[in-house]
């Protein structure tokens, strides 16, 4: 069942077996929450050193979104880069992604603004995904006081916040702005309308993020069948990707997730947009995150961040 897995995330995988924790789709909404939060101090790795954490407030359309800066060394105007954290839009917070949201910070040399948006099933779509957006455009606005080089804005995220963050970019294109140099999107999911890729089929059981988890965090998001539709929800369904942002994909390969993430880069190659795909070997989703465990894993990807955004305007 796990043949195709390396040592490494066969081990880890082995590990979490042992602990015997209920499935997530099982849990109250809380309880998920905390264990994601349990995971991440098992698992996740350890925080770095940066130059300066402040804690601020973005205006938001549903109010105050909280939001935590990452000064790393170097000299300002830097990159700036907009971390949306995963967590299946309802799980997950900023501390959860302290360790990923400094290394980010150091590997890109970007200052990082991590932002802690509404989460579902409280709020559900589109309040995240507008708080995400708000975000994007305080930050180019305010970009010189930040000291951030207003064209080397970047936005990322993992899992369902790659979903956010090319969807972000999507509306970008739509509205003119924010005008963004980049999008990292680390094992997204695009198509929220459909979980019958072979991906979805080959890696439905026992790769840490199953099918079924994935369709009860769809489930927390959206408030009904019209919201699947939405290229805003599910940009791999948008009529025309013309004119967005370059992107650059990390996806693993035994991944429920992966053949999408795979479409989805066909699709921005097809209208034109520059993209760069990676896709890890053997490892599962979550890898990013979990350096504990998959350390090879982990520092190759904040790598492939950090040379995408530090080459960025060069």
């Amino acid at each position: 069942m796990r043949e195709k897995l390396d040592q490494e995330t066969r081990a880890l995988l082995g590990v979490m077996d042992s602990l015997g924790a209920p499935p997530m789709e099982t849990m109250s909404v809380e309880d998920a929450r905390q264990a994601l939060r349990a995971l991440f101090e098992s698992f996740g790795g350890r925080p770095e050193e940066v130059v300066r954490v402040d804690d601020i407030e973005i205006p938001g359309p549903g109010g105050a979104i909280p939001a935590r800066l990452y000064y790393p060394a170097g000299d300002e105007p830097r990159p700036g880069f907009v971390h949306l954290h995963g967590g299946g839009w309802a799980v997950g917070d900023l501390d959860c992604y302290e360790a990923d949201q400094r290394k980010i910070a150091n590997s890109t040399g970007a200052v990082v603004v991590a932002v802690d948006y509404r989460l579902a099933p409280e709020h559900k779509f589109p309040a995240g995904f507008d708080d995400c957006y708000a975000a994007a455009v305080w930050v180019e606005r305010n970009a010189a006081r930040l000291g951030i080089d207003p064209r080397r804005i970047v936005i990322g995220g993992d899992s369902a916040d790659a979903n956010l963050s090319a969807a972000v970019a999507l509306k970008a294109r739509d509205q003119g702005a924010p005008a963004l140099a980049l999008q990292v999107l680390i094992y997204g999911t695009y198509d929220i309308q459909s979980t019958g890729t072979a991906s979805y089929e080959e890696f439905a059981e026992g790769h840490f993020l199953t099918k079924s988890m994935a369709e009860w965090f769809q489930e927390l998001y959206i408030r009904g069948p019209e919201d699947r539709g939405s290229p805003y929800a599910s940009p791999l369904l948008a009529t025309d990707l013309r004119g967005v942002a370059p992107a650059l994909f990390l996806t693993a390969e035994c991944d429920v997730l992966r053949d999408e993430g795979d479409a989805y880069a066909r699709r921005l190659r097809e209208a034109g947009t520059p993209v760069t795909a990676k896709r890890f070997s053997g490892t599962i989703h979550g890898f990013a995150s979990l350096a504990k465990m998959l350390p090879v894993h982990a520092e190759r990807a904040f790598s492939e961040i950090g040379a995408a955004v530090r080459t960025l305007g060069v």
